[in-house]
């Protein structure tokens, strides 16, 4: 199509469309137009929908040029293609490259930073190397696309066809369109709400959401198309013609500007005597007719157009060429017939005039025909050295056949999009390779693959695809341990522990001794000693101490088992100098052992977490806080931006609560929520992260803040089945308590008291229900209270740490006579003194001084008030700064006016 006839067939398209390119026009002003008067500019998301032909795409082209030409604004193009929708980020790699291509490799670096190596990969600018997450790949998506803003101050993101966008690009957009207002930077999209893709539901829910109201286009009406008419045939045209042209197209500006240019082409009179005529030409606008027309053309033209139909977008001439068996003369010659009859345009690089001209081709090929010029094109694209990642979507349409060299072609697919974030990419990429299907010695490595590739994103699907490899023979036993390693991961994050437990218990009873079979012991502890419904707790202690005690940890199989026996003491309270002594031997010169670092996948993230949360319950602080920053930094370098980095986050979070920096741990366990709430609801992470602010919160004297976190974060019964930080049941009655529903506290704690007994697992920090148990029980039943305190004393005692004992005896002070509590309290103050957990430092010597005060001895408690309260302001304890404040006024007050306020 030349130049003037594209620009006159825009033009046309735009008839009736004042009010949407208003709509534009003032979003694009509110982003730039106005900057040299000083208002503020603001982005946003302005969204375009309507069906096939009514104008989207001529929309989008005068938004560009206005934004570009009028408003100096720097425009970000791409759109969506039915043909390619199956590549992983084709339309973000389509938005950024043309500035990324104009920038040398080392401004490209620069302009990606820490992301280059991550995001990189997917914007095809960087080699990949290795697997990579794709939360990650789309925080680094959004580094660069707020980096070019702030390079190019007013960007404006155009996406036609969004309906045929690649579920990767829809994902990374669905997330970016809350950041706009804030970048700024304007979004217009544009797509067909019929062809909505099931793939993304998060982007139907944007567009169909309440806080985005699309433009719906609608059909031109009679008056506009008669005005197309008369803009081609002057006052020639008359009436009834006009409207039989409006009648056939049902007033779709794209038909009607094809069927008045086929009118004029066959040389029609726009009278009435020739409006008969114009339904049997608009047929030839669309679908078959469209097909039936060309192939008038000649059958090389066909051919050629269905070779490109095949290619879908960058349209190569060569390439089409090659795919439709004929030479470059030929070729050329089927190209300019097709551009003439307005089928094509370009030259270097072809593509069709419109996506219904593409979509009738395409459907217009046989069924066998299409998939053989499938199974070319993809040899095709592998000769020109683009890859096996982008032959895949062409071999994904080739029927099975049997052929092992397509097997192996898709599973190094299914590596490549691995390596740039893409997971169901590689997963479509196996699936269909299982279909074809594969040698049967092949099949069990190709369904190992396929749970791996899952793993993160399906964990039930990678259940199946394991069980269903390891039920097979010529799985070696490498892969083998593996697999049932990974299987076990996939039954865990699905909240099954006990089928986690038992397939690696009945594995490594196959497998010989060594490595492998140790690995799997370590895996069957594992996930046994984080159920909280554990039936066989003591047993299993017993058998892991027997195991774990005598090896120095030579080997990271040994040092799995001694982070397992570890964690197991300190949540039973054991001597805690023992307990570090263990979790020492794990470690090499004080740091994570290769292999069983944060990133390792051999092991997984829980033995290392395991490791930093025993350290974070025996006073060895700086240690905890230590790895769990490792945790992040290792996390982020790596890409690893979904449940990773949110879990290190909250354990972070947990070394500052447990110091007292309460603020801090606040701040870093929300970030870490709202990295977890991406990833969608109900997930474990979110058990760990919501126990742990709920748990802040209440220590910060926040109630009614903690209850919102509750309330929405469903923080409720059922728990979860794996051991969180702090216990769920213990801090649920704690907090109904700090409510005063007293009589649901209760029930609460009893039930959670029964639970742990049952299982030993006393640590009196992790679990405090007992004190909390006996302040709800006090009143009406002391004698009890006093019993539950003493036991816990007990634990406390066992464990050792000072930090342990010191909370226990100001716990237990609180149902104590008044001379034995002041004695508790005093020998609290001491531990807690020498402890590094500065609010329940801070705690036990306001308390203290309430008890001092009461006792009498007014300048005593004065000084704890003044040191108290110092404390508890450093460690943002706003309740026990309250709790100073009124204590101190009562301690300046004679005593028989503090006895009359009390009262």
């Amino acid at each position: 199509m030349s130049g003037p006839q594209r620009e006159q067939n825009a033009s046309a398209a735009l008839f009736e469309r004042e009010l949407e390119l208003k709509t534009a026009v003032q979003a694009v002003h509110r982003l730039c137009g106005h900057v040299e008067e000083g208002r503020t500019r603001l982005g946003g998301l302005l969204l375009y929908s309507g069906e096939a032909g009514l104008g989207k795409t001529a929309l989008l082209t005068e938004v560009r040029r206005y934004a570009t030409d009028s408003c100096r604004c720097t425009v970000l193009f791409a759109r969506g293609s039915e043909s390619a929708q199956s590549v992983p980020f084709n339309v973000v790699r389509q938005l950024v490259q043309p500035l990324l291509a104009t920038m040398s490799p080392t401004a490209r670096k620069e302009l990606l930073s820490g992301w280059y190596d991550i995001a990189g990969p997917a914007l095809g600018i960087a080699p990949p190397i290795g697997p990579q997450d794709p939360q990650g790949v789309r925080d680094g998506l959004d580094w660069l696309i707020t980096q070019l803003a702030s390079i190019h101050e007013s960007v404006v993101i155009v996406i036609d066809d969004a309906h045929w966008a690649d579920a990767e690009s829809l994902s990374w957009l669905t997330a970016f369109a809350a950041r706009l207002r804030e970048t700024p930077m304007l979004a217009v999209i544009a797509y067909r709400p019929a062809e909505l893709p099931e793939h993304t539901p998060a982007f139907r829910d944007l567009v169909e959401g309440r806080t985005s109201r699309p433009v719906e286009l609608r059909a031109l009406t009679p008056d506009a198309v008669a005005q197309l008419v008369h803009g081609a045939y002057g006052d020639k045209a008359d009436a009834p013609f006009c409207r039989e042209v409006w009648a056939v197209t049902g007033g779709n500006p794209y038909e009607a500007v094809e069927l008045i240019a086929k009118s004029r082409d066959r040389e029609l009179k726009p009278i009435e005597e020739s409006a008969s005529l114009l339904r049997d030409l608009g047929a030839e606008t669309r679908g078959k007719g469209l097909v039936a027309a060309v192939e008038q053309l000649g059958a090389p033209v066909l051919r050629f157009a269905y070779a490109a139909a095949v290619l879908g977008t960058e349209i190569s001439p060569t390439m089409a060429a090659n795919l439709a068996a004929m030479g470059p003369a030929q070729a050329d010659e089927c190209a300019d017939k097709l551009r003439k009859a307005r089928i094509l345009s370009g030259t270097e690089r072809l593509e069709f005039v419109h996506p219904l001209i593409a979509t009738a081709f395409y459907k217009g090929i046989p069924a066998a025909t299409r998939t053989a010029m499938h199974g070319q094109a993809a040899w095709s694209v592998t000769e020109a050295g683009q890859g096996a990642a982008a032959a895949s979507r062409h071999l994904l349409e080739v029927h099975p056949d049997d052929d092992a060299e397509l097997v192996a072609q898709l599973r190094v697919a299914a590596q490549e999009h691995l390596a740039v974030g893409a997971p169901d990419a590689a997963r479509r990429c196996l699936e269909r390779a299982l279909h074809e299907p594969p040698p049967e010695e092949e099949r069990a490595s190709l369904l190992y693959e396929l749970g791996c590739a899952t793993l993160l994103t399906s964990p039930p699907t990678t259940v199946n695809h394991l069980r269903t490899a390891l039920a097979l023979p010529h799985l070696s036993e490498e892969l083998r341990v593996d697999a049932t390693f990974r299987l076990s991961q996939a039954y865990a994050h699905n909240n099954q522990l006990k089928e986690a437990a038992e397939v690696v218990a009945v594995q490594a009873g196959h497998t010989p001794p060594g490595p492998g079979r140790m690995r799997l012991q370590a895996a069957h502890y594992l996930w046994q000693g984080i159920q909280v419904e554990e039936e066989d707790s003591h047993s299993r202690s017993r058998r892991i101490a027997e195991l774990a005690d005598h090896l120095p940890g030579r080997d990271n199989s040994e040092r799995a088992l001694l982070v397992l026996r570890a964690f197991d003491s300190m949540i039973r309270s054991e001597d805690a100098v023992h307990v570090v002594e263990l979790a020492d031997r794990i470690m090499v010169d004080g740091r994570l052992p290769k292999g069983l670092d944060w990133t390792n996948s051999e092991w997984g993230f829980e033995l290392p977490s395991m490791i930093g949360i025993t350290y974070a319950y025996t006073d060895q602080l700086d240690r905890a806080e230590e790895l769990f920053s490792e945790a992040v930094h290792d996390f982020e370098l790596s890409g690893w931006r979904g449940a990773h980095l949110a879990f290190a986050h909250h354990f972070l979070g947990l070394a500052h609560r447990r110091r007292g920096d309460l603020l801090e741990a606040e701040k870093l366990i929300r970030n870490g929520l709202k990295l977890a709430n991406r990833l969608g609801p109900d997930l474990p992470i979110q058990w760990d992260g919501t126990c742990l602010l709920i748990d802040t919160l209440l220590a910060r004297g926040k109630v009614e803040a903690a209850q919102i976190v509750a309330e929405e974060n469903g923080f409720r019964a059922p728990y979860s089945p794996a051991i969180v930080i702090p216990d769920a049941a213990c801090l649920a009655g704690r907090l109904l308590l700090a409510q005063g529903r007293t009589k649901e506290a209760i029930a609460e704690l009893e039930a959670a008291g029964r639970r742990l007994e049952e299982r030993g697992r006393s640590n009196t920090l992790w679990a405090p229900w007992a004190f909390d148990l006996a302040v709800a029980v006090a009143p009406d039943d002391p004698e009890r209270a006093r019993s539950l305190v003493d036991q816990a004393v007990r634990h406390a005692a066992r464990s050792g740490t000072d930090t342990a004992v010191g909370e226990a005896l100001r716990r237990a002070a609180a149902v104590c006579e008044p001379e034995e509590a002041l004695a508790k309290l005093d020998q609290a103050v001491t531990h807690l003194r020498r402890s590094p957990c500065v609010y329940e430092f801070a705690a036990a010597l306001v308390d203290h001084g309430v008890a001092l005060r009461k006792a009498g001895r007014t300048e005593e408690a004065a000084e704890r008030f003044r040191e108290g309260g110092a404390l508890a302001e450093k460690c943002g304890a706003d309740g026990l700064v309250e709790t100073v404040r009124v204590e101190t006024e009562l301690v300046a007050v004679p005593g028989e006016e503090v006895e009359s306020r009390c009262r």
